[in-house]
């Protein structure tokens, strides 16, 4: 009897993780690994500043999906089988420890994303995977319960069952759509937003901990977010923004990256709350300049910043505002309006909401519900967390369930 033939399109988290996972499970097995570029595991290696956020120390399935603004639903289940405390135990297996930071997020011990990439190509090797650099994929075409791979080479490969785990990348969507599955619209996911006010960004560098975020017109709970804020030099960042821009993906995409952010630079306080703040300092020190004595606990260089779009300038004092000029201030402090004109790039992560329709995956195999043998892992789904190593436990778990599903399986 002939071995089993796989092949894994994609070397990165999910790709290695899968072809680890399979080649393990089925030593008999020939397990080839794909990858088009020479760098195989090149976002794993960049991903948290070059420490790499592997996981988050969040071992409770229903509270961990929480964090993944879509696959919340369909990953529950599968985070079941393989969650935050299996990576940690199987990373640990290879020798490489994970540490907690104040935070959750988790990171190895060494503090660098090269003992990750170590410990995985090692796994490759030591299991007797196949993995070929630099290897292009230009076409797949399921024949005969199996696949037939064209390379860019010319060179025609032939495996009885595939796994897909080549993240947002154009190569893996016209595959998918030439085996007949539907993809989600692919948008960018955890950027920052632009904000074009001179005076704003003259506050580069100032964070604030917490600011409540909302999108202006956006019914929904989730395109509201608490959290620190950072000022830049083009605007805002910070995991609120990040957040914020996760869950309001499509919503901004769709707007085009123009909408309207209002900002609750007190968040901890109810209107009236601050309303009644503003009106004591206003008693207690009338003939004070009302650019130093501000009375709520938010960075100086923001407070005067927060004065004068309200219209209250340096030389104002307490005694003499009217009742106006005071509901503008507790309006800005509340609600403040921000114009968002665009977004920026957040280094760190490369995170794109969109990929296979996930109601044409099982989820507790991650086989195709259309194509026999097919398999998908990582971000080719339309699956996408928040930052704080979210993303690459959906890698993990997807990439391991499909690996065990494609060694096991009649």
């Amino acid at each position: 009897m002939l071995p089993l033939r796989i092949v894994v399109i994609g070397g990165g988290a999910a790709g290695f993780f899968g072809a680890i996972a399979c080649a393990k499970a089925n030593p008999d097995a020939q397990v080839t690994l794909l990858e088009a570029s020479r760098q195989p595991l090149a976002k794993v290696l960049i991903s948290g500043g070059g420490r790499c956020n592997v996981t988050h120390a969040c071992f409770l399935p229903e509270e961990l999906v929480q964090n993944y603004p879509r696959g919340a639903k369909a990953l529950r289940g599968a985070l079941t089988r393989f969650g935050p405390q299996d990576t940690v135990a199987w990373f640990a297996a290879g020798g490489v420890y994970l540490k907690t930071e104040a935070d959750g997020r988790m990171f190895p011990v060494t503090n660098t994303s090269e003992t990750i990439v170590e410990c995985l190509i090692k796994a490759v090797a030591t299991s007797g995977v196949k993995l070929r650099i630099g290897t292009h994929v230009t076409s797949v075409t399921a024949a005969d319960g199996g696949f037939d791979i064209l390379l860019k080479s010319g060179e025609p490969i032939t495996c009885d069952r595939l796994l897909l785990a080549t993240g947002s990348s154009l190569v893996g969507y016209k595959i998918i759509k030439e085996l007949g599955h539907q993809i989600e619209p692919p948008v960018p996911s955890l950027f920052t937003f632009n904000i074009a006010d001179p005076q704003l960004r003259a506050l580069a560098g100032v964070s604030v901990n917490p600011v409540q975020l909302r999108l202006s017109g956006g019914g929904k709970s989730q395109l509201q977010q608490i959290g620190p804020l950072l000022i830049t030099h083009w605007g805002l960042s910070g995991p609120a923004v990040l957040k914020l821009s996760a869950w309001g993906a499509r919503v901004l995409h769709e707007s085009r990256y123009q909408a309207t952010l209002l900002i609750n630079w007190l968040p901890q306080l109810q209107q009236e709350e601050v309303r009644e703040k503003v009106l004591a300092v206003k008693d207690e020190w009338g003939k004070k300049a009302i650019a130093l004595h501000r009375g709520v606990d938010l960075p100086h260089r923001l407070w005067q910043y927060i004065i004068a779009r309200a219209g209250i300038t340096t030389e104002d004092r307490w005694a003499e505002i009217s009742s106006k000029t005071l509901n503008k201030l507790v309006q800005e402090l509340t609600q403040g309006q921000y114009l968002i004109n665009g977004k920026g790039a957040f280094k760190e992560e490369f995170v794109t909401c969109g990929g296979v329709n996930l109601k044409e995956v099982n989820f507790k195999t991650m086989e195709s519900r259309l194509v026999p043998g097919l398999y998908f892992a990582g971000e080719i789904l339309d699956i996408d967390g928040v930052t704080g190593g979210f993303n690459f436990q959906s890698a993990w778990t997807t990439g391991y369930l499909a690996g065990i599903a494609m060694a096991t399986s009649n």
